[in-house]
């Protein structure tokens, strides 16, 4: 292991004890707290990021994963992910700050923000961080004057991606060869070509079009004197088991993609920037009730099962859209919470909406809700909850950050430390391997190889 993460990072998950079992006795003892300040709090399952990672070596062998260090910055995330091997994808000075703290290297970072602040550019030159993006003329000329040894990626619109980045962000085909000449006239080396086309996409053609536009800027950068080398797939892969367009045929496209563009002995290094995929099913948040009020309706409606006036109840959580669920305004999602309480059969359902701390008409989490009656100290538990949602920063001034309490089932730890998953030896069981977590979110089994773990991009 490289001793990025160690045992005392983490809550070692015993077998037949979950990351489940784990949160309810947090929430028992928040609930039971004197000073009742903590409002919500994550349990991240540090084995769940050990099985996405299996499972993207085992569906892209040729692609070296960098992390998307804006996804999701908490320090048990990033650790367990350098252990892994991975680069790192930042976007600011803070983020590079971040990751050289724990001691990652700079020639496994890339600063792929194709919009730079000048200090920042002048940051990276100054800690070795060589491997930088641009897409126009005015962003290559600033790291020209500000860090001119740098390595540049062209960062190409994916073109067919409804992705609002590709409108904002990404060279148009027609005009990477004079972005190209550009370089080379300034003695700036582009090195090799990125696009995104965007998390969600639901044309799967996008990436073989993307992938195809960059075979053709390799050969304009190639014909310029350029040393291609580098492709970069970016990112938008789902994080969740249940999208729309799963992962599995995403990577297949890909694979497809790169044997006829790319093909293996190309001498290309081939990398994707994954933030969503590596964390979301990871951490789920419990948040408690802080206040609450029934609103009885004036109009006619669902009766009750108590046959009384009908009713809605309100309930305010500790945190709301402008920090934790800012999904909801982003995204437009609608999280679905489950009860930490169990609900009996026979108790009443009642109409119900949730809103966060903020007396605001726009902080509403979920409405249309049918719930059980609950009070003020009650614990409401979302899963999938971690892309987006830490390091991210409140829009709120004075807002505390969120506590995150790391586990990791021995299971998965043993796999970390040896770097491959554990196979059973009997015949019935050739080919499987043993679960990474203990418990209730392992639905699937994988068997790959060694982890293939970079020394540099550079």
């Amino acid at each position: 292991m490289a001793g990025y993460l160690s045992e005392t990072d983490f809550v070692m998950v015993e077998e037949g004890f979950s990351t489940r079992d784990l949160l309810e006795e947090l929430t028992l003892g928040a609930s039971q707290a004197t000073t009742g300040d903590v409002a919500a709090f994550f349990v991240a399952d540090l084995g769940a990021v050990v099985r996405r990672h299996f499972c993207f070596l085992k569906c892209l062998p040729r692609v070296r994963p960098f992390y998307t260090v804006k996804c999701n910055s908490s320090p048990g995330v990033l650790k367990v992910l350098a252990e892994l091997g991975l680069g790192f994808s930042c976007a600011n000075k803070a983020e590079m700050e971040l990751v050289q703290r724990i001691g990652i290297p700079a020639g496994k970072i890339i600063y792929a923000n194709p919009c730079k602040q000048i200090a920042q550019i002048k940051y990276a030159a100054k800690h070795g961080v060589r491997l930088l993006s641009f897409d126009n003329e005015l962003e290559l000329a600033k790291v020209v004057k500000s860090h001119p040894s740098a390595k540049m990626v062209l960062h190409i619109a994916a073109e067919d991606s409804p992705s609002r980045l590709s409108f904002k962000f990404g060279a148009l085909l027609k005009s990477c060869r004079h972005l190209l000449e550009n370089a080379k006239r300034s003695h700036m080396e582009v090195v090799g070509v990125s696009f995104h086309v965007g998390t969600g996409c639901p044309d799967l053609q996008a990436y073989t079009q993307s992938i195809a536009d960059a075979r053709l800027v390799f050969e304009m950068g190639t014909e310029l004197g350029h040393r291609m080398h580098i492709l970069d797939l970016g990112g938008g892969f789902p994080g969740l088991e249940g999208a729309k367009v799963r992962f599995e045929e995403i990577c297949s496209v890909i694979n497809s993609a790169l044997d006829l563009y790319f093909p293996e002995g190309c001498g290309v290094d081939i990398l994707a920037e994954l933030g969503r995929y590596y964390v979301t099913s990871a951490f789920t948040l419990a948040v408690s009730i802080i206040a609450k009020k029934e609103v009885l309706l004036d109009q006619p409606g669902r009766e009750e099962e108590s046959g009384s006036t009908p009713k809605t109840i309100v309930y305010h959580l500790g945190e709301g859209v402008y920090g934790i669920f800012n999904s909801v305004l982003f995204d437009n999602t609608c999280p679905t919470p489950i009860l930490q309480k169990k609900s009996s059969m026979e108790q009443p359902l009642y109409s119900s909406s949730l809103w966060g701390p903020v007396v605001d008409g726009c902080d509403c989490i979920a409405e249309g809700l049918w719930l059980p009656q609950l009070h003020v100290g009650d614990w409401l538990v979302f899963e999938n909850m971690g892309a987006y949602t830490v390091g991210m920063g409140s829009l709120l001034e004075g807002a505390q950050t969120c506590r995150v309490t790391y586990a990791m089932s021995r299971v998965a730890w043993e796999a970390l430390r040896g770097q491959l998953l554990p196979a059973e030896q009997d015949e019935d069981t050739e080919g499987m391997c043993k679960p990474l977590s203990c418990g209730w979110e392992i639905t699937d089994t994988l068997c790959v190889g060694p982890v293939f773990t970079p020394a540099s991009i550079m």
